[in-house]
């Protein structure tokens, strides 16, 4: 019996699994999570400051600095971005 994913792509494979959207949109929170952690580090900045700049507490910090946890709005991680010199950038792609 023939594989039927021979020459398709990683994305045609999760389509038909029906898990595409999932693993794009924690593969973004990774990133995301990883970029911001990576500029506290520049900025010498722990997770306590950051939460006291942001006026929220550690335990928010932590999710939006957790890869795993995608429930973290679009507005919180902007707020971090900006205090840590970044911002977050989101726009729509043609498939």
């Amino acid at each position: 019996m023939a594989n039927r994913h021979i020459g398709s792509g990683i994305d045609d494979f999760l389509e038909e699994e029906g898990v595409r959207d999932a693993f794009q949109a924690r593969a973004v929170k990774e990133v995301i999570a990883w970029q911001l952690a990576q500029a506290m580090k520049e900025r010498n900045l722990s997770k306590r400051q950051l939460a006291a700049l942001m006026k929220t507490s550690r335990t928010q910090v932590d999710r939006v600095l957790d890869p795993e946890n995608g429930n973290v709005t679009i507005e919180t991680l902007q707020r971090a971005a900006d205090f840590v010199g970044r911002k977050v950038e989101v726009q729509l792609v043609t498939r």
